[in-house]
């Protein structure tokens, strides 16, 4: 196989227990370069476990994960080092300013024009006027687009992102929705996961609907749809076999994603 046919991520036979709970299923997956790939799934559905076994943060059960041509079982910390990454609902550091956690990360990354780089982010993100206050007052989506600002600030060749439009509002939605998009034109890969359905059908190239730790289909977009008609809502309910009114509750209910 050529070196660029090679899959940047790629798992076989993935899984992860917890004693008797299987939190996700055995699996397999390779995402290549260029691609938008998704994971959708209702809350709870293993959409996190999956995210955290490619990252390293959880070690799997079973399986094999390489990661940029790094084993992420062996060796963690050189996945970590080499991938951007956006967990489910985690902040920056309380007692730093955005300012000072983005420096942290870019020395961290070796970013060249660090400050410059730094100043780029805080304007992009509307923070200069928060850019010396503590994270931990800081709103709910100021944090968020700290953690997102720390992510994209060194241009990752692969990013991965866990619910990654919590707490923002439409506008920097809409925002990094599009830098995400230029991201993977311009030769980024990137690994979401999320139940927000409509980020699918305007983002990925191809993506995987989960539930109950188990992927029930993975293709494109249109490939996934029984026909011209379906909507990509009917697909997810008749793959996951609940109700509108179930999913709706499922939503209200706020059920976590975290399965530890």
């Amino acid at each position: 196989m050529a070196e660029d046919a090679r899959p940047l991520v790629s798992a076989k036979d993935m899984a992860k227990k917890y004693g008797d709970f299987i939190a996700l299923h055995p699996l397999n997956v390779e995402v290549h370069a260029g691609e938008f790939f998704g994971v959708f799934g209702p809350n709870g559905a293993g959409k996190s476990t999956f995210i955290k076994l490619l990252t390293g943060q959880l070690r799997p059960s079973k399986g094999q994960i390489e990661v940029l041509g790094v084993d992420a079982v062996r060796d963690p910390q050189k996945v970590k080092a080499n991938i951007g990454i956006v967990p489910e609902s985690e902040s920056p550091p309380s007692f730093l300013t955005p300012a000072e956690f983005l420096e942290f990360v870019a020395r961290l990354r070796g970013v060249d024009d660090m400050k410059g780089k730094v100043e780029h982010w805080l304007d992009w993100f509307g923070m200069q006027e928060k850019r010396d206050t503590m994270c931990k007052d800081l709103s709910k989506g100021q944090r968020q687009k700290v953690m997102l600002a720390s992510a994209f600030i060194h241009r990752p060749k692969l990013l991965f992102l866990d619910e990654p439009f919590a707490n923002l509002d439409p506008i920097y939605q809409r925002k990094c929705r599009q830098w995400l998009l230029d991201h993977v034109a311009e030769g980024g890969t990137i690994f979401l996961c999320s139940h927000v359905l409509e980020m699918a059908e305007r983002m990925c190239n191809r993506m995987a609907i989960i539930n109950d730790g188990k992927v029930l289909a993975a293709g494109t977009v249109t490939g996934l749809k029984n026909s011209p008609d379906e909507t990509l809502e009917d697909v997810f309910i008749r793959l996951v076999g609940h109700s509108i009114e179930d999913v709706e509750r499922f939503t209200e209910e706020g059920i976590s994603d975290s399965e530890e």
